[in-house]
């Protein structure tokens, strides 16, 4: 039996990922709070509540339990409508609250990041037409300076929006996310003003905060023809451009191309220090005329595919090295921003996890500079318009009792965050059924 260790470079960031709407509980002044509670707009009707219950303070027992299972490193996010409560307003008593998280990663010597805009936004933002509303760009940019001047200190990464492109197209195609739109020049519209919103955003952190690292996290979702017909050829080519390249060539090059929106935007050329890269899996795609509010595109996984619970993502750690590949071209360290799956009973999550770091190894060992991974969740959190029906989480969570469960990726991961490698024996421990698929005879 072949025996070896992977070991990543020194000084790793190994963390988990989070987000304040689906931890912290209770944010009653947002988007998202009013959306949950229309009918049909969330799987089972269900709602955020409590979420993880962090703003009444169980962040500190997560944190320990990150902590103690040898994490060096957490990506949380601030919830905007909290800092700043209405347009003319801010709340000091929230930015210490937030102080004293970062605080509480600083005294478990764990790295923080944090990003700044992670799907919701203020009522009064929705209320002047949100992310449509140019006027969101200096707000924004305002909004992003106060919170880096006050909580600066105590962190350095900064990620200003997470996934531009999902929030686009989960609120602006259909996706099933506020503000329920369907239009595809709207939500290229709103790609626009995140991108310039981001660039100002970048220029004010950086004001407040010259040593600062500023990036976007990046959802990068591999499409695949699945035949060689022109049409479909040019569905994928079309996916890729606008979800995968449109806002992240613009970081580099100041043109935002859409195909449908171009436009020069130099304020946001050079505007990222790192590249976050949130990746879950790879899809194929067709061309299909009966979709036309899809773009006349199939989305599908291939027949001998390896599904999740809820059959949403597919385990797919080449798309995970595509992915990081991709990521290289920009000349800028790396983050895995996030990266996990969806697993009530924790057999699938062990499988994905271990083949997706292995995957990435192969890229840290390819001299691609990654610098960090974190794992999307320390907890199980609300999943957006899905609600509580899919477990991301290292640790599992009963939302009505908010009882931690201790899962064995939990672990698992452990081992690798300790020992800042994979291992022939965490392998054969943790999940044996993948041992010849790492170290193949």
């Amino acid at each position: 039996m072949p025996r070896a260790t992977f070991t990543f470079p020194g000084g790793f960031l190994w963390g988990a990922a989070t987000a304040a709407h689906q931890v912290e509980g209770n944010n009653q002044n947002n988007d998202w709070w009013a959306w949950e509670q229309q009918e049909g707009r969330i799987v089972n009707g269900d709602r955020s509540e409590r979420a993880c219950d962090w703003w009444a303070g169980r962040w500190r027992e997560d944190f320990d339990r990150a902590h103690e299972t040898y994490q060096n490193a957490h990506r949380l996010s601030v919830e905007w409508s909290r800092i700043q409560p209405e347009k003319d307003r801010w709340d000091e008593s929230a930015l210490d609250r937030y102080r004293q998280m970062l605080l509480g990663l600083k005294e478990r010597d764990m790295t923080a990041m944090v990003t700044l805009h992670h799907f919701t936004s203020p009522l009064w933002l929705t209320e002047m037409g949100g992310w449509e509303n140019e006027a969101v760009v200096e707000l924004f940019a305002a909004f992003s300076r106060r919170v880096v001047e006050a909580l600066g200190s105590h962190c350095d990464y900064w990620v200003t929006i997470n996934e531009p492109n999902v929030y686009m197209s989960g609120g602006y195609l259909g996706g099933g996310f506020p503000p329920g739109k369907n239009d595809i020049k709207t939500a290229l519209k709103v790609l626009r003003n995140m991108l310039k919103a981001h660039a100002a955003a970048y220029q004010a952190i950086h004001e407040a905060q010259s040593g600062a690292m500023v990036g976007v996290a990046h959802h990068w979702r591999g499409f695949l023809p699945a035949n060689r017909g022109p049409l479909t050829r040019f569905s994928a080519n079309l996916h890729n451009k606008v979800f995968n390249e449109a806002f992240p060539q613009a970081l580099r090059t100041g043109k935002f191309d859409a195909v449908m929106l171009k436009e020069d935007i130099p304020q946001a050329k050079d505007t990222q220090d790192f590249i976050g890269l949130n990746y879950y899996t790879r899809e194929l795609v067709r061309f299909d005329l009966s979709k036309p509010s899809e773009v006349f595109t199939q989305r599908f996984y291939p027949k001998d595919a390896e599904l999740s619970e809820t059959d949403f993502l597919n385990n797919d750690p080449e798309g995970f090295k595509a992915c990081i590949k991709w990521g290289a071209q920009f000349g800028k360290p790396i983050y895995i921003t996030e990266n996990g799956v969806d697993d009530s009973k924790d057999d699938f999550r062990r499988k994905y996890l271990l083949q997706h770091l292995h995957a990435m190894w192969h890229a840290v060992n390819h001299n691609v500079p990654v610098k960090g991974y974190f794992h999307w969740s320390l907890v199980d959190n609300f999943e957006w318009e899905r609600g509580w029906t899919q477990r991301f989480g290292l640790w599992g969570i009963d939302p009505a009792t908010q009882a931690r469960t201790r899962r064995m990726s939990v672990d698992l991961y452990a081992d690798i965050c300790r020992t800042n490698s994979i291992t022939s024996e965490c392998v054969e421990k943790y999940c044996p059924e993948v041992y010849e698929r790492i170290y193949p005879v």
